[in-house]
């Protein structure tokens, strides 16, 4: 009884083996924080994205622009938002406006007389009010640095989405190469590479990316409208990014086997 029983104890040993073996290798899973923690805090600020690392993220997502005096900072338009904009005599930005406030035709000193994180936010009524200005890319890679240094927190990752489109080229936007070379200059810079995604819906600046900076890590932006195969999508791509990253809505088993 006692050899049959080391018998069955060899079989399960080599049955979990093979099973192991067998599975697909399971990656760690990487928390984002959108916009730094857009529900607690006020969007793509320093304040906002030292409280995603505070709450455990382990990437910062975030956008970037590109002002008329060649800053990369944060932030989801390039325009300000009448959403969360306070102009420097402390009136807020209205809808009509906004678009006439082009962050690309100004310079960053001006930028920084704008508050964006005291007006209400109507879709976030619990985030948090404070005084907050929109920081440049390098100032808050320094301020995210820093905390994790201080706090003892494991080297946090960036995801940085180019704002860019064609129709808006050299109005809101420099041109796709000049805007990944600056932005890739901060990244370089900061000695961040390693740690860095570049996305974007804009297939231009993804293409540049990679022919120029193979090594930097990206992930191409899918909007919910774009019904083209994932093969169509990735061959206009011309190359396989490092992430692929759809609308939730196009997800479904087929896309999935696509893509494995």
């Amino acid at each position: 009884m006692v050899k049959y029983s080391w018998l069955l104890f060899i079989l399960l040993i080599a049955c979990k083996s093979a099973q192991q073996n067998n599975a697909m290798q399971v990656l760690p899973f990487d928390q984002q924080g959108h916009r730094g923690c857009r529900g607690l805090m006020p969007e793509n600020t320093i304040p906002a994205m030292l409280k995603a690392i505070e709450l455990g993220v382990t990437t910062l997502e975030t956008d970037a622009i590109i002002t008329k005096d060649k800053q990369v900072i944060l932030s989801h338009e390039p325009f300000f938002n009448h959403e969360i904009t306070t102009k420097p005599n402390g009136e807020y930005v209205v809808e009509a406006e906004e678009k006439g406030l082009n962050m690309f035709q100004m310079n960053y000193a001006q930028i920084a007389t704008y508050d964006v994180g005291m007006k209400m936010h109507n879709r976030f009524p619990q985030q948090q009010k404070i005084p907050a200005i929109k920081p440049t890319l390098a100032n808050m890679i320094d301020a995210a640095e820093n905390y994790c240094k201080t706090n003892k927190r494991a080297p946090i990752r960036y995801n940085i989405e180019t704002k860019i489109q064609v129709e808006t080229d050299h109005i809101y936007h420099p041109s796709p190469e000049e805007f990944v070379e600056l932005l890739v200059g901060v990244i370089q810079s900061k000695k961040i590479t390693e740690r860095v995604t570049i996305q974007s819906f804009d297939i231009r600046s993804l293409q540049y990316l990679h022919k120029k900076y193979p090594s930097i890590k990206t992930a191409v932006l899918i909007e919910d409208f774009d019904k083209k195969s994932f093969t169509n999508q990735i061959e206009a791509l011309g190359f396989t990014p490092t992430i692929y990253s759809p609308h939730y809505s196009l997800v479904n088993h087929e896309l999935i086997e696509a893509c494995h």
